[in-house]
């Protein structure tokens, strides 16, 4: 059976900025819930039947704080307006029947790829759904990676193995030595100057892995690099541990239950979502032959 790991928040942002400013009636904002809505009637809608998780953080992660204390330092507050919708996000997750994964301390990304992981080990095919960019280097043929969709492109997008090549130029193994490079300014993660993506691509390609690209730093190319890889070696070190995915976690594989279409209906119309609640009987004819 296939299984959806869920990236919580980076859905729920994503729904948050897709949409316009919506509220109830009463003023309460309800335009990230609408979208967030039928991203769950879509996702539910594919490849069924899949048992499904949404993964949330809870804290900050204590693992990457050690490691670099300004680890995301440069992120601006949560916007009111969608951190008050998170709970009943969350609430939605759990009466649609998914299986919703935090800890304290915990960041999600690694909550899921623990998950993905054992999966993966256990013969079954994994779904991530996020556009985040770490979780490229757990694909395989076991495991891909739906990416929401844009204002660009209205569609939900499959990276494979290929997809990652194409995209990032290295292979999904890559990933942590590439994103060490290049750093990541979403998490506040410094690469090194001057160095992007087409130029750790073309390291990778020779050199194979970070580790032989900072013994060999003697042998880049351009030449004025060589000593910038060699005095910011332990900065690169750093980064990589803050970009590789921490896959021993022990999480339980999740299983989906049904929808509890009763309270789906009572939170919709709670809401005032009228066009979900339409969307909603036509799901579940479809998908359940169950008329609401």
């Amino acid at each position: 059976m296939e299984n959806f790991l869920i990236d919580g928040f980076n859905l729920g942002f994503r729904c948050f900025y897709a949409m316009p400013d919506l509220s109830r009636s009463d003023g309460f904002p309800t335009g990230a819930l609408h979208a967030f809505f039928a991203s769950l009637l879509k996702l539910t809608s594919i490849n069924t039947p899949h048992n499904t998780a949404v993964f949330f953080d809870r804290g900050g992660s204590a693992r990457h704080l050690e490691i670099f204390p300004e680890y995301k330092a440069n992120r601006a507050e949560t916007p009111d307006r969608f951190k008050r919708q998170i709970p009943s996000m969350k609430y939605l997750c759990e009466i649609f029947g998914f299986e919703k994964v935090e800890s304290e301390g915990v960041e999600a990304d690694d909550l899921l790829a623990s998950v993905a992981t054992r999966l993966k080990s256990a013969g079954e095919n994994a779904t991530i759904v996020s556009a985040d960019k770490d979780f490229a280097q757990l694909i395989s043929p076991k495991i891909r990676q739906l990416l929401p969709p844009t204002p660009k492109n209205k569609e939900w997008v499959e990276l494979d193995a290929i997809g990652v090549k194409t995209k990032f130029g290295v292979s999904p193994a890559q990933i942590p030595d590439f994103l060490a490079l290049v750093g990541d300014s979403a998490d506040n993660i410094p690469g090194l100057d001057g160095v992007g993506p087409k130029t750790a691509a073309k390291w990778l390609k020779d050199f194979g892995d970070l580790d032989t690209i900072i013994r060999r730093y003697d042998w880049l190319k351009p030449e004025k690099y060589r000593a910038v890889v060699r005095d910011c070696e332990s900065d690169l070190r750093r980064n990589l541990k803050l970009v590789t995915l921490d896959t021993s976690l022990d999480v339980t594989i999740p299983q989906t239950k049904r929808p509890d279409f009763d309270e789906i209906i009572n939170f919709l119309e709670e809401m005032e979502m009228k066009k979900s609640l339409t969307a909603l009987r036509k799901f579940a004819k479809e998908q359940y032959q169950t008329e609401l």
